[in-house]
């Protein structure tokens, strides 16, 4: 697999790049050819000219693209560009589909029971990636319904999103179904010399003491312990419920368990009676906690991914990084995460409104996480280049932030430590350290009860 990616700020810059590309092709065996555009704003026009332009200069290219809240190129943030990423697929046996669908709340589940049957066809099938329109909807029921996808397909994607993040309004496109605010696109990729592998990274980490999620409907979060769930926020981090709660609470996700991993998921909005909207159900009685970035966590976590894949000596790598996170390290910093991917093989993708990646059997939303599909033509013949190891000079508001993590990471083990020092001296006898008098009824009672049950 050969791949190419630039950013270009004009139509005829991407003319230039296009004929260069075209000249490659000419002198190689070459099967498929697939461009993936990431475009900072939804402009029917722009789209339009760039999809002509490769209609009519290799016009058996297929191409995907989207909107996104910034775009990665060489694995460091481009801004203000079109980023372009053509994979050029080597192998007569590689085989590469485009699909397209409408996206609605009511076509979730169609969409997912055509994609279902179109790949029972088609064994050769082992990774679908998708980009898609979320705002406004909750992608539990998509994501459930893929999940009944063949078990050994990979499914990643993200997101697509605007540069400005309170913006509603994105688009994907593709040479099947062109342009589309409310859609869908499926990337279907196989075939016996083709291999992927996918992983996530998070690096946040938990804040403070658990907490219950006591009413939801669907992906509207009511309460948190019998409480509105924005007064957890207020509470704890003083963010009003205002206009600009969004970009407040963006870099503070809950953090839960679901499906067997650990979930990051941010509010959309707080509405006038305390209740949260999310990008996806919340179940109720789950343990949920307020969780914060790590600087230092976050470097390492991407490293030791980094080592990871490089034994599978990917040709490239696709990211799906969540726009918190550029909004977290910043436009200058950002590129940390993904430089040390770059290190390891050619990195491209864009910043999203959510991540999915499939782990296990079940396909899952993410938030404020960077997804990683690593691809790959033929055997390994060579280990993949080590990645350079995490850098921990901060500058600016990352340095502030650091020490801040390290501070709040000390202060919570010393309170975590303290509260097990006073629940043992509730129950214990100060003198001789045995359970004292209440303790062993309490015990003694718990255990009548349950011989009882059995």
């Amino acid at each position: 697999m050969k791949q190419f990616q630039f950013a270009v700020k004009n139509i005829t810059e991407f003319k230039t790049e296009l004929v260069k590309i075209r000249q490659w092709c000419r002198s190689r065996v070459v099967s498929d050819v697939l461009f993936q555009i990431y475009m900072e704003t939804p402009d029917n026009t722009k789209v339009d000219s760039v999809c002509r332009l490769i209609d009519e200069k290799m016009p058996d290219a297929l191409y995907v693209g989207c909107t996104s809240n910034g775009n990665i190129v060489n694995g460091d943030f481009s801004g203000g560009t079109i980023a372009v990423s053509c994979y050029i697929f080597e192998y007569v046996s590689t085989k590469v589909e485009v699909l397209q669908y409408k996206l609605t709340e009511d076509t979730q589940e169609s969409v997912a029971r055509d994609l279902k049957k179109y790949v029972e066809d088609r064994p050769e099938v082992k990774a679908i990636e998708m980009l898609l329109t979320i705002r406004g909807m909750s992608m539990t029921g998509l994501c459930d319904n893929l999940s009944k996808i063949r078990e050994d397909i990979n499914i990643f994607g993200g997101g697509a999103f605007s540069f400005d993040i309170n913006a509603d309004r994105a688009c994907v496109f593709s040479k099947t179904g062109g342009y589309d605010e409310k859609g869908i696109v499926f990337v279907l990729l196989g075939g016996d010399e083709f291999h992927v592998e996918t992983t996530y990274i998070t690096g946040w980490k938990p804040l403070g003491k658990k907490l219950e999620v006591t009413s939801s409907d669907g992906f509207i979060l009511k309460e948190i312990n019998h409480k509105p769930a924005y007064e957890t926020y207020y509470r704890y981090l003083h963010i009003q419920n205002d206009e600009h709660f969004f970009n407040n609470t963006l870099e503070f996700p809950f953090l839960y368990k679901h499906n067997g991993i650990d979930i990051l998921r941010a509010p959309i909005s707080s509405n006038p009676d305390g209740s949260l909207t999310m990008t996806a159900d919340v179940e109720e009685n789950v343990a949920a906690r307020i969780a914060y970035g790590d600087p230092w966590t976050i470097l390492e976590s991407i490293h030791g991914k980094a080592t990871e894949l490089s034994q599978f000596a990917p040709d490239a790598l696709i990211v799906f990084s969540c726009a918190a996170r550029r909004t977290y390290w910043g436009n200058d910093e950002v590129g940390k995460e993904t430089l040390m991917l770059q290190s390891v093989a050619p990195t491209a993708g864009f910043y999203t409104s959510g991540e999915f990646l499939r782990t296990g059997k079940y396909l899952n939303q993410h938030n404020v996480t960077l997804a990683i599909a690593a691809l790959r033509e033929g055997d390994i013949h060579e280990i993949g280049q080590q990645p350079e190891q995490a850098v921990s000079d901060y500058t600016g508001k990352v340095s502030m932030i650091n020490r801040l993590a390290t501070f709040i990471s000390a202060t919570t083990e010393e309170l975590i430590q303290a509260n097990e020092r006073l629940e043992l001296m509730a129950i214990t006898d100060g003198l001789t350290g045995l359970y004292n008098r209440k303790e062993i009824q309490r015990r003694i009672i718990e255990s009548v009860e349950n011989k009882e049950k059995t």
